[in-house]
C-alpha cells in the first residue's frame, strides 16, 4: 500500500512537471538570436512570429 502511494504521488510530480509552461524571461530573449526571440515573445503566433523576425532582422542590418 505504501509502496503504491509512494508511486503514484512521483508520478503526479513527473506529470504535473512536464506540463508546466517554461517562460523565457526578456533578459534571456536579448541574447538569442532573431528567431528564438520571436518564438519566446510569440510562442503560439505563427504570423506575428514572422513579423517580429523580419523587423529583428532588419534593425540589425541597420546597426551594422
Amino acid at each position: 500500500m505504501l509502496k503504491r502511494m509512494i508511486l503514484a504521488a512521483v508520478a503526479t510530480a513527473f506529470v504535473a512537471g512536464m506540463t508546466l509552461p517554461v517562460q523565457f524571461v526578456p533578459a534571456e530573449a536579448g541574447m538569442m538570436n532573431c528567431r528564438g526571440a520571436a518564438k519566446a515573445k510569440f510562442p503560439g503566433d505563427r504570423k506575428a512570429r514572422h513579423a517580429y523576425k523580419k523587423e529583428c532582422k532588419a534593425a540589425h542590418k541597420q546597426k551594422a
